[in-house]
Order: C-alpha cells, then structure tokens, then sequence
C-alpha cells in the first residue's frame, strides 16, 4: 500500500486596506479599516508590501462599487501584472510566479472606471505556496520601526558635554534624525514636508504627564532662558510633556551636520543648551537653553536614532550616518566607539523586520523601512573606527571646566 505524501499547505493571510500605502501621494487616497475613498486619479495606487517565498501566489481582492459601477482593476507583482472588471465583492488574480524569497509590492492599479472613482477597496487575501516563512505587517500602525545607538555612560561620569555628527543619506517627510539624546532630551533634524526642515531642540519635564502640558505644575515646568535669532520655542504633549524649541532650517542631505548639547547643574536644577554648527556660515549657534526642575544632574543615558514619525510613508527606505561621538568631563574630551543597537516595540514584536545598522569606517549608520532584507538582530553590540582628533569648540559655549 502506497501512502500519499502530505504537504503542509499555509493557510491565507489576509490584508486589510489599512495596511496599505497610496503611491505616489502618500495623501492621495484615505486609507481606513473601512475601507479607501475617493481614489478617483488614475496615477495612484495601493500597495502592500512583505516577504514571500519562492512558489505560486494567488491573490484575491475585495472590494465595493456602486450599483451599477464598474471598474477595471491592474494587479501588479514580480513585474506581472493581471487585469480584471471589477464589480464588486472579491475577484481573484493569479497564479503569480515568486521567483525567490525576498520582499516584494503588490500593486493595485485603476485603469478604468464607470462611475466617479474606482470604489472601496477593503482587503486583498493571499494564499499559495509562497506564503510559507513569509512576512507581512498585520496592524494599522504603518510606521517603520525605530531604531536606536545607545552610548555608554554613567552618572558618575559627570559628563557637561556630549557631541555628534550626522549625515543624512535619504530624506522622506516624517523623518526624524536624532543626534544627541540624553536622560531629560533630544536633539536632532526633522523633515517635516517637501519644502520645511527643522532642527529641533527639546527637554522634558519632571514628573509623569503623558499627554497635556497644561496639568503640569509650574514646579514640574521646563522653563525657557534663551533661544537663537529665528528659533520657536513652546510646549509639546503627548509623549511625556516639556518644552520645545525648533529652528526652520534647509539643512542638506549628505552634508555632515554637528550637534552638541552642554549641561549647568545648579542645585536640584539643571541648564541643558542645543547649539548646531551652520555649515553655511561655518559658525555654531544657539538653538536654546532650558532649565529643567528636579534633576541637578550631568549628562546620561546617551543615544542616537532614526525615527518615522508619519505612517503614510512607512514604506520608504531611510538610512543616516552617525559619527564622531565624544563626551567631555571635568574639561577633558573622550570619544565615544561603542554602541548597543535597538529597536522599539515595532521592531521588537516583529510587526516591521525592515530595519538594520552597522559600522562603516568612522561612523555607525541606522536604517529602517524600504521592505529590505535585514543584517541585523535587537541588541547589537557595534564598534566604529576612532576618529583623529576631538571637536574644535569655541571655549565661550561651553562650560567652565
């Protein structure tokens, strides 16, 4: 008797439009768990995005049109691509050919339409051999995941200065490339839309409001000493509280870029000042200074990150370059060649796996999104080359050693 073999067959795996990315405007269409609306331009489309394996690939598509609407719809994966009248409810693409295990876009495209736009689309279900070890982002958060260096330092270290260097190798909008960050702050370069750039300064306050500044007391309250020529200054909420301070600045892609953050102790208070080196005018400047209440310490808990702060773009690749580290104490400079890599809670539960970090030469770099196959495990210890000499900065900014 001849017993037939049994192959393991991966269930489907269903994605919902919440899940999805408009191209090429991010904005273009509303993505909802209820489904998209007023996709009307035929130059856009929905794309998800993960990991498949090499096999066959099925793919069905769920949507609602208008009574009497029609629509023709383009599925698009592997450089093929399926057309099919749409009119309504789940029609099914395929069989797709997935040369090899990688990540891959599955593309939707309008290209016709009777009514006024190409209606709802609601979910597209995946079901095939190539399913098996494959990888999809299943929650509605579409960030890509962050990622950080963390420096080694101790309280004890008594550290009045920490210094950075950044270069910026991509540049998408919700991007937030932060230097110089400590126990009470952050400081960094943001790319807030196609034509505003920022650099940002901010120290938190004591105390543990999460959301509204306005329920902090004023003996918990950061309070504002000094700001640079241009600098706003203010409040931020909603990921602790504190004071906030950016300068509108075009600040360039693949140009190095030097932070340094000093720190006064001054009883149970502490002074934390963000100066950033302008390139063009080959000069340091204030950002601003804050007091912070209920602290009286140095500088500690050291690190660096790459953050997307905007899901609408989770999809794009973003990549810096951090080098140059050095903390100053009791007036001497010490450079800094250890990291600890991480991740946040995306990373962690694996929701994104679409980040990395390494050394090269003198730097670390970080990365994230892009849907590439990542190097990288959570907690990697990583070493850079030392650079030659400590920063040349002019005695008056910094403090008295």
């Amino acid at each position: 008797m001849i017993v037939p073999l049994l192959l393991a067959v991966e269930p489907p795996v269903l994605l919902p439009i919440s899940t999805a990315y408009c191209e090429p405007d991010p904005n273009a269409i509303e993505i909802s768990e209820a489904g998209h609306s007023v996709w009307s331009d035929p130059r856009q489309t929905l794309n998800w995005y993960g990991k498949l394996s090499k096999g066959t690939l099925n793919v069905t598509v769920r949507a609602a049109i208008s009574g009497g609407d029609r629509a023709i719809y383009k599925l698009v994966i592997a450089n093929r691509g399926i057309k099919h009248d749409i009119i309504g409810g789940d029609t099914e693409f395929g069989p797709y050919t997935i040369p090899r295990e990688d990540f891959y876009r599955i593309r939707l495209e309008g290209i016709r339409k009777s009514g006024s736009n190409y209606g709802a689309v609601q979910a597209i279900s995946l079901s095939g051999t190539a399913l098996t070890n494959s990888h999809f982002n299943l929650k509605e958060r579409r960030n890509a995941a962050s990622v950080h260096l963390k420096y080694p330092s101790t309280a004890d270290d008594k550290l009045d200065a920490f210094y950075t260097e950044i270069k910026a190798e991509t540049d998408p909008i919700y991007t937030y490339y932060m230097a110089t960050g400590f126990r009470r702050g952050y400081f960094g370069m943001q790319v807030n839309s196609p034509t505003e750039r920022r650099i940002i300064f901010s120290i938190w306050d004591s105390g543990n409001e999460a959301m509204d500044r306005s329920k902090v007391s004023s003996d918990d309250r950061v309070t504002l000493l000094a700001k640079g020529d241009g600098v706003s200054a203010g409040d931020f909420g909603n990921e602790g509280t504190g004071g906030h301070s950016h300068l509108v600045y075009n600040w360039k892609t693949r140009d190095r870029h030097r932070f340094l953050v000093t720190v006064k102790p001054d009883g149970s208070h502490t002074t934390y000042s963000g100066y950033y080196y302008f390139n063009d005018r080959r000069a340091w400047g204030l950002i601003a200074s804050f007091r912070a209440p209920k602290d009286g310490n140095y500088l500690n808990g050291l690190y660096s990150f790459v953050e997307n702060f905007g899901g609408d773009n989770g999809q794009l690749f973003r990549k810096a370059r951090f080098g140059n580290q050095w903390v100053r104490s009791h007036g001497v400079w010490k450079q800094i060649t250890n990291a600890q890599f991480s991740c946040d809670v995306t990373g962690r539960q694996r929701d994104r796996i679409d980040f990395d970090a390494g050394e090269s030469g003198s730097d670390f770099w970080l990365s994230n999104g892009g849907f590439k196959i990542p190097n990288h495990l959570v907690d990697d210890q990583l070493t850079r080359k030392p650079s030659s000499k400590p920063p040349v900065i002019p005695a008056e900014i910094l403090p008295a050693g």
